[in-house]
């Protein structure tokens, strides 16, 4: 067990040093955004067109980034929004069969099937390079790429909670309770 826990440390520590950088780019999106309207304004004023739709998309690109990737890093620190209603009352072998059971017969299956549906379209996109179809866009293919990338994070960072779980149900996690992060942040 010790050994997939280590898998499961360094899957957690992953998805935790990506989502630490990729909050990042919800400084950058918003100052993408304020530069855009401001010289859209100014430009009306001055006559001249000095927003272009690459910073429009820019933007739509760096929300994207932000979604899709901080995904794992959400459910790594716990941090997803939960329909509650027995959860809460629930502790330790408890809530880690009701986190194993939605990872293993939900999650996993989802990034699975994800992954599967979004191949075909990503592959294609690649094939012909697609751009956007606006004036002076940007490319599409590397941003539908970041689908695939984003289900393979959320796939492992499953299966590092299924680990995780399994080590609370055979005692050997050290804990008395699934760690919830999410309370001390």
């Amino acid at each position: 067990m010790r050994g997939w826990l280590a898998l499961s440390g360094a899957i957690d520590r992953f998805n935790e040093h990506l989502g630490r950088w990729i909050s990042w780019l919800a400084l950058i999106m918003v100052l993408i955004g304020a530069y855009n309207a401001v010289v859209r304004y100014l430009g009306r004023h001055l006559g001249a067109n000095l927003c272009s739709n690459a910073y429009i998309e820019l933007q739509w690109y760096l929300f994207s980034l932000l979604f899709l990737l901080g995904a794992a890093y959400t459910l790594e620190r716990d941090a997803h929004v939960r329909v509650d209603v027995f959860y809460s009352r629930l502790h330790g072998k408890s809530r880690a069969w009701v986190n194993l059971l939605g990872t293993l017969l939900f999650l996993i299956p989802f990034c699975g099937f994800g992954l599967w549906v979004t191949w075909p379209s990503v592959r294609n996109s690649w094939a012909v390079h697609e751009v956007s179809p606006d004036p002076g866009g940007l490319p599409r293919y590397p941003i539908k790429t970041v689908i695939l990338a984003a289900f393979v994070l959320l796939l492992l960072q499953g299966v590092s909670l299924a680990i995780r779980q399994i080590a609370v149900l055979r005692g050997a996690s050290g804990e008395d309770e699934t760690p919830h992060r999410a309370e001390g942040v």
